[in-house]
């Protein structure tokens, strides 16, 4: 069962391409394609061949482009575990983690999966600030990782809320996602159980004509302004300092988890131009009311023939915007979720928000702040789970997500 030679497929070989996709390395990671070489059936497409690496400086799963489905789970810590068991059950994790992303088996496996490659699988592991409390461990917590202040307008459910272990689980197949959940799932037993899980989903590879930032269920795209690989501040946004304390967190990340519930039923009573007035972008195309394409910078001093601004003092856009928030930015790397109907038979379905920054305190704080005294968007959404965790840097070969906390 351990046997990281024997994949989901059989022999899983190298295969003649390789993608660059954004991984594990903390930059730019090798995602190796691989292919069928046993002679049982035909060779995978690249969509099910694709493998991210999950050893590098940095977790695969922050940086890597976001695949079509996520399932979110989090852990608490069983009573009676400790630190070495905790440690145990996160280097178990990352060896799994390690195998599955290769296509490889790892032990627990139940073979659901059997037939699929790594289909650009990712596993993220992060911590919440109980964890340190609960073993003993609170002057080696961040500063960082404090409770999120309440926010106006929230109906949050505790029981879907934070935890001791966060598991980010993304593939482009629901059923290698699932697959690799349900392998954490019982290596955890004894040591970890679960709190909650949540999963989502974003558009197919290939779905669309050209590839497009995220188009969420209200119709708009979402994520257009997120920090790019290519901008000077990149790194800095988006990871711990390297000069932080405390040093095993350096080179990691906080992400911001929150299930938000879209009012579909009441934003479909809203126009087209309505709604794109609430949002500040076109819906087609996602261009700002501005003018130009997607990517476009909006021209926030435009005003209409009788003065007032093209997009709205409280179009979401503008109240976003770094520019209007000292520069706070964080990577939004959310899908959507479709839990079907409410009691009532309006949808419950919405995103669930996944961003990631180099501090809370200077990036998602302050803006959901802002946009909670004064958002067009807001009459239209409700905040119903938050979690705050802290991902640690990445692993080498050999060693565990967090090794540096237990060991360091």
């Amino acid at each position: 069962m351990g046997n990281d030679g024997m994949s989901r497929r059989g022999l899983l070989g190298a295969a003649g391409a390789a993608g660059l996709v954004l991984g594990g390395a903390g930059g730019a990671g090798v995602a190796a394609a691989v292919a069928d070489s046993s002679g049982g059936g035909p060779a995978l497409t690249s969509l099910g061949s694709t493998a991210v690496p999950f050893h590098g400086a940095r977790q695969a799963g922050i940086t890597t482009p976001p695949q079509a489905r996520t399932v979110l789970a989090a852990y608490d810590l069983e009573p009676g575990a400790d630190r070495a068991k905790t440690a145990a059950l996160l280097r178990r994790w990352s060896d799994a983690a390690a195998r599955m992303s290769r296509g490889g088996r790892a032990d627990a496996d139940d073979q659901v999966a059997l037939d699929a490659g790594p289909s650009s699988l990712t596993v993220t592991f992060a911590f919440g600030s109980a964890l340190f409390d609960k073993l003993g461990m609170a002057d080696r917590r961040p500063a960082a990782l404090q409770p999120l202040p309440a926010f106006p307008g929230e109906e949050l459910d505790a029981a879907r809320s934070d935890g001791d272990l966060l598991v980010q689980v993304c593939a482009d197949d629901a059923l290698v996602g699932f697959h690799a959940l349900r392998t954490l799932h019982k290596l955890a037993r004894g040591t970890a159980r679960p709190r909650w899980r949540m999963a989502g989903f974003a558009r197919s590879p290939g779905a669309t004509a050209a590839p497009m930032t995220h188009r969420n269920l209200m119709g708009q795209v979402d994520g257009t302004k997120n920090p790019r690989p290519g901008d000077a501040d990149f790194e800095a946004k988006l990871f711990i300092a390297p000069t932080a304390d405390p040093v095993w967190a350096r080179g990691g990340s906080y992400v911001v988890v929150r299930r938000i519930r879209m009012l579909l039923d009441s934003w479909d009573g809203l126009d087209v131009p309505a709604q794109e007035r609430v949002i500040g972008r076109r819906k087609d195309t996602g261009a700002p009311l501005t003018g130009g394409a997607e990517r476009t910078e909006p021209d926030y001093g435009r005003r209409n023939g009788d003065g007032t601004p093209v997009i709205a003092a409280n179009a979401h856009i503008r109240v976003t915007a770094p520019e209007f928030n000292r520069g706070a930015a964080m990577l939004r790397r959310g899908y959507s979720y479709d839990d079907g109907f409410r009691p009532d038979g309006t949808a419950d379905a919405g995103l669930l928000f996944v961003a990631w920054q180099a501090d809370p305190r200077d990036g998602f704080v302050p803006v959901q702040q802002k946009l909670a005294r004064g958002d067009a968007l807001s009459p239209f959404i409700r905040h119903e789970t938050s979690g705050l965790f802290v991902a640690p840097p990445g692993c080498a070969p050999g060693g565990y997500v967090g090794q540096g906390l237990f060991e360091g």
